[in-house]
């Protein structure tokens, strides 16, 4: 068995990975998050902090199993999902939800699937970086917060399968505020006068 557990994303850079690192290293996939808010209720404490509830999906349950009985049989587990607030909180969610400890656990990223650029990742591993996993926990919440309570209400004041959300209806009202300043726009004559002035004395 591996003595270290390597978690990408994505399942298509795992093996060209593997090739890179040697037989001392597995590389497995999380196929991108492994949890997210329940689908059938809002999942955030709105009464108290705010604190979403994050649960694993049916179709992630067995992966998750998978990740976590490997991440028990390796010495050192590297978190390499990208380096975004996406990524961060993808690395979260595998810290807790595969109950991993800090002393054997390595956050690493790289920019480009290079043998040069993985070693040197290997090189220079970091912690996790909990300001963007709070960056990406406040835009779930505000998304959830936002699509969940407004979208029903548009459902039955105007129209079935419409859509809210944090950006949609922000974007939405732009347009319609454009498009107001179009129709009540009024044209008029408008001249220009054009005139040259001389200094000179006659």
């Amino acid at each position: 068995m591996a003595k270290n557990l390597v978690i990408v994303e994505s399942p298509a850079k795992a093996k060209t990975i593997e090739k890179y690192l040697g037989s001392d290293y597995q590389v497995a996939s999380s196929f991108g998050h492994i949890a997210d808010l329940p689908s059938k209720e809002l999942g955030i404490n709105v009464e108290g902090d705010f604190k979403p509830n994050y649960q694993v999906p049916q179709d992630k349950k067995t992966l998750v199993k998978t990740l976590k009985d490997l991440a028990n049989k390796a010495e050192t587990i590297w978190l390499a999902s990208d380096e975004d607030r996406e990524g961060e909180a993808i690395s979260w969610h595998l810290f807790e939800q595969l109950k991993l400890k800090d002393s054997n656990t390595k956050r690493i990223v790289f920019h480009e699937i290079t043998k040069t650029a993985i070693l040197k990742a290997i090189e220079n591993p970091r912690k996790i970086d909990y300001n963007l996993v709070n960056a990406q926990q406040a835009r779930r919440v505000l998304d959830r917060l936002v699509g969940y309570e407004l979208s029903p209400v548009l459902w039955r004041k105007v129209k079935g399968g419409l859509s809210a959300g944090r950006v949609q209806s922000v974007a939405v009202r732009l347009i319609v505020e454009r498009e107001a300043e179009i129709e009540n726009f009024i044209s008029s004559a408008s001249y220009r006068v054009d005139a040259e002035f001389s200094n000179h004395e006659n």
